[in-house]
């Protein structure tokens, strides 16, 4: 019988031995170059908040303008807002095609501000919403779009996303002259109506 302790003692402190030692050692390291396949960002500061910004705002004004596309009943702003839903969604694919390329991943929704926006502008009806979408994602957004641009344009240090700033500012103050032409006419169809 004390043999058989001593036997049983013997094998438990050898496996626990063993089973310590398993612990202790490294963990195994992988000589396999690294899966990732996009390129490690070397992106300036200034450049990625620009791709950051471009890309909420960008994401801000497809969903109001999908909303408006669906919700307003005046035949000009769902106009405007088609496209913009348009334009803004080639803009945004050039845009990530491009951020990926250089190793970033913009945001793939709006700001949480935006979002407030968004869900206060999606609470009101008919020409209180047509004077929303038209004052804050047509006209109001789309002058904070043409300054970012604009400023990118100007200042980017990559010269692929300074590029592109320049070549998409174009549209962006097209959309920005429509959207002021379309808020005169919007209030004045209000005031008319009064």
């Amino acid at each position: 019988m004390t043999a058989r302790f001593i036997t049983g003692g013997v094998l438990t402190a050898a496996a626990l031995a063993l089973g310590t030692g398993a612990w202790a050692q490294p963990a195994p390291r992988s000589t396999a170059p690294s899966q990732s396949t996009q390129p490690r960002s070397t992106l300036a500061s200034a450049d990625k908040d620009f791709l950051e910004n471009a890309a909420q705002g960008g994401h801000a004004e497809i969903e109001g303008s999908q909303m408006a596309a669906t919700k307003s009943s005046n035949a000009d702003v769902k106009q405007f807002a088609t496209q913009m839903v348009q334009d803004h969604t080639k803009a945004n694919e050039e845009l990530m095609a491009l951020a990926m390329k250089k190793g970033y991943t913009p945001p793939d929704k709006p700001s949480m501000m935006q979002r407030t926006e968004l869900k206060a502008l999606s609470a009101t009806s008919g020409s209180s919403f047509d004077k929303m979408y038209v004052s804050r994602i047509g006209v109001a957004a789309h002058e904070d779009t043409v300054k970012l641009f604009r400023k990118a344009a100007d200042n980017a240090k990559d010269p692929d996303i300074k590029a592109w700033a320049a070549q998409t500012l174009p549209t962006l103050q097209h959309h920005l002259d429509m959207a002021n032409a379309l808020h005169q006419k919007v209030d004045g169809d209000s005031k008319a109506k009064k």
